[in-house]
């Protein structure tokens, strides 16, 4: 298995009426720049820790399971809103940097969630490195009445228990689904992944830690020019790390492209672009060296 280098600690911090798990590398002081590590769609924030361990120096790291993951609870809700990730980080950002600027590293929904809250709290973001947080294809609002009614069949599909997550007869069976689910991850670091990213349930069946409910589609279409309101307020320099595969065309088969992902950048003031080869959208699982070498050069 998998043999940490740096073992975390983990912490639960009082945020919005939820107990919010946090895990933490190093100590603040000595002029450290805290650097948050948030996470993606069904993913949790153990998930950083090959990056972590790559880091050639050492920080402050600050990394928390978001609402209904991992061992952050989500409330009893029955679906999630994407204002309320923003609200969160600003919450802890409070609770662990509340008069310092940080660097922040999003991933995926992670990323998205950076780009957004940056663009709204500039001052508190110093540097930020976005790992393939893109956004979401154009919406029109002639598409207003397809997505609400798709919300609410999914809600009533959740609560019929047609979403719920799978179970597994083992943590070996979790370790399968990470590798079939990312081939390039070895067996050592899916064996450390799954003890992570599931749990057994009081049947006995492992479960991914995250909840069914983020499965339901948002009600709400997805503002572009909004989005890019946010990404021209930007005044912190901005590092977009992309993987060699392509996920954009995997996912959205041609709905939304990598070309049309790259125009909206330009949006942002102070920005470069990092390819990382050999990786899929897991990156920081596939490249974690690479990655932390980018994120300490960046940061500088």
């Amino acid at each position: 298995m998998y043999q940490v280098k740096r073992p975390c600690r983990s912490e639960f911090v009082p945020i919005r009426n939820l107990q919010y798990h946090v895990q933490l590398w190093g100590a603040p002081g000595d002029g450290r720049i805290p650097l948050v590590l948030v996470h993606g769609w069904m993913d949790v924030a153990a998930s950083y820790q090959f990056v972590v361990d790559a880091l050639s120096h050492d920080h402050f790291i600050i990394a928390p399971d978001w609402r209904g993951y991992g061992k952050t609870d989500s409330g009893g809700v029955d679906n999630f809103w994407f204002p309320d990730y923003l609200a969160d980080l600003d919450f802890l950002l409070d609770h662990y940097a509340a008069d310092q600027a940080v660097n922040l590293v999003g991933h995926s929904l992670g990323g998205n969630v950076a780009m957004i809250y940056a663009g709204i709290r500039p001052q508190r973001i110093r540097r930020l490195i976005n790992l393939e947080g893109f956004g979401l294809p154009v919406t029109t609002p002639s598409l207003a009445p397809k997505r609400y009614a798709k919300w609410m069949d999914d809600l009533k599909q959740l609560h019929r228990g047609e979403l719920d997550m799978r179970g597994y007869d083992s943590v070996d069976g979790v370790a399968r689904r990470l590798m079939k689910t990312n081939p390039r991850l070895g067996q050592d670091k899916a064996d450390w992944l799954a003890q992570h990213w599931a749990a057994p349930d009081a049947q006995g069946q492992w479960r991914i830690l995250g909840q069914s409910a983020h499965k339901v589609a948002s009600a709400h279409l997805y503002q572009v020019e909004e989005t890019l309101a946010l990404y021209r307020n930007l005044s912190m320099p901005v590092l977009s790390v992309e993987a060699a595969d392509n996920s954009l065309n995997l996912w959205w088969k041609g709905q939304f492209t990598l070309d049309e992902y790259h125009e909206r950048l330009k949006q942002v003031p102070n920005v470069e672009i990092a390819p990382i080869a050999d990786a899929g959208h897991m990156m920081h699982h596939d490249q974690p060296e690479v990655l932390a070498a980018l994120i300490e050069q960046f940061i500088g």
